[in-house]
This record gives C-alpha cells, sequence and structure tokens, in this order.
C-alpha cells in the first residue's frame, strides 16, 4: 500500500488526523460543559476547596493540602508534595462543575492513600515514558538517515518505535485512574449530599466530558504508533 501521494503522507490525513480532531472536539466539549455548569450554583453553597476537603475527610485523609493555582482548568493532584491544586474557577465556586472538578481531584488523592494499584502503575512508569517520548524521534531519523549502513542501523528505527509505544501504554494505563477518581468524586457527593439530584447532573456531566479527553488521548497515541508501524515497521524489509 502506497503511504505518500505526491509527497504527501496520506496516513496522516487518514489515521492520525480524525483523532486529533476527535480531541480537539473532546476538549471543546469539555470547557464549553465546564461554562454551562459553572453557572448552575450549589443549593448548599459548598466551594470546590470545601467540597474537596470533605471528600478527603470522608476517607479518612487528612495529611493533604488545598491550594489555588491560577489558569484554567488547571486542577491536579500533586503527590509529590501531597497538594490538591485547584483553579480560581475552582476553589471559591460554589457550582456544580466545580465541586465535580473538585472532587474528582480529591479522588485522585484517595488513591495515593489508599493504594489504589493503577495509580501506582502509573506514577512508577512516568520516568520511563518521559524519557521514551523524547527519545523516540530522534531514534527513528537516525536509523532512517543511517538505514544505509545496513540492518543493523535500521534497528535505531524499532527501538524509536519501542520507545514511543510507551506513550500509548502510559495512556491506556491513565484511563482506568481517571474514570475511578471520577466514580469516587460522584459517590462521595451523593453520600455527602453536596449536591441535590438535579445538581449531581451537572457535575457527572462536566466529569464525563473530562474522561472523554482521555480516550482521544489513547485514540491519538494509537493512531500515531500505527503511522509510525506502517511508515517504518517493514522497512528493512522492503529495502
Amino acid at each position: 500500500m502506497p503511504y505518500f501521494f505526491y509527497g504527501f503522507d496520506v496516513t496522516y490525513l487518514y489515521i492520525v488526523l480524525p483523532c486529533l480532531i476527535l480531541s480537539m472536539i473532546a476538549s471543546a466539549s469539555v470547557n464549553s460543559t465546564f461554562r454551562k455548569y459553572s453557572k448552575q450554583i450549589s443549593s448548599r453553597h459548598i466551594t470546590g476547596s470545601e467540597a474537596a476537603q470533605r471528600v478527603l475527610r470522608a476517607s479518612g485523609v487528612y495529611n493533604v493540602q488545598i491550594e489555588r493555582v491560577s489558569g484554567n482548568l488547571t486542577d491536579h493532584y500533586d503527590p509529590k508534595r501531597n497538594v490538591i491544586r485547584l483553579s480560581d474557577s475552582v476553589y471559591d465556586s460554589p457550582s456544580t462543575a466545580a465541586i465535580g472538578v473538585a472532587c474528582h481531584e480529591a479522588g485522585h488523592a484517595v488513591q495515593y492513600a489508599q493504594n489504589y494499584f493503577p495509580i501506582k502503575v502509573r506514577a512508577a512508569i512516568i520516568p520511563i515514558t518521559n524519557i521514551g517520548s523524547r527519545l523516540a524521534m530522534p531514534l527513528i531519523l537516525l536509523g532512517v538517515l543511517f538505514g544505509v549502513g545496513g540492518a543493523y542501523s535500521y534497528n535505531f528505527v524499532y527501538a524509536g518505535i519501542a520507545c514511543f509505544s510507551l506513550s500509548l501504554l502510559f495512556q491506556l494505563v491513565t484511563l482506568p485512574v481517571e474514570f475511578n477518581a471520577s466514580r469516587r468524586a460522584l459517590r462521595a457527593i451523593e453520600d455527602a449530599q453536596l449536591l441535590t439530584d438535579e445538581e449531581q447532573r451537572g457535575a457527572r456531566k462536566t466529569l464525563t466530558a473530562a474522561a472523554m479527553t482521555y480516550v482521544a488521548a489513547v485514540a491519538v497515541a494509537a493512531a500515531q504508533l500505527l503511522r509510525l508501524v506502517l511508515l517504518f515497521g517493514g522497512r528493512r524489509k522492503n529495502d
């Protein structure tokens, strides 16, 4: 199968581009959903930071700090410093979207406190995947440039593809971690009655939209890996 048409990489057009479009749609959906439910104020007027604190206490976690961080949807849990950082639109906001996001980040803190296995795996492979992502393309380029030297030189290409595959592995491991954190958040919101049944829909839709960005990230990583395999995987055989 020809992968180039008049110098244009058709594998990018048919394999990677649709996934990138899916990723952009997912990102736009998160922002629009968050904006929508940021206008839905909870009847109990509990802020995002207060909701996160209640989730932590309900799970028996008392040593996690909650801080404000600048930016939009920059909320995250930092396991190294054991700190939940909530953005300006979440920290002091009593909206259903803010409470959903804050409780999700608290869910990550609880995962670490309770030694949730998938998040331990993700934390363990982060250094490896970071190194692999940096080495992938340089190794592939070296293999292509020096491929004239024989089959041995082309091993660089396969090493590069193997390094890039670590990115897909990381995204795959991230999926259960994020879905579990959202389930924990919604269960905690219901158990503690932080939101009414109607208000819980806003939090659920916000977290569902956020989860789709991780699904899209898996699709993009898989598409890029497939493209590399199609372009370079059979080069030694063809040569």
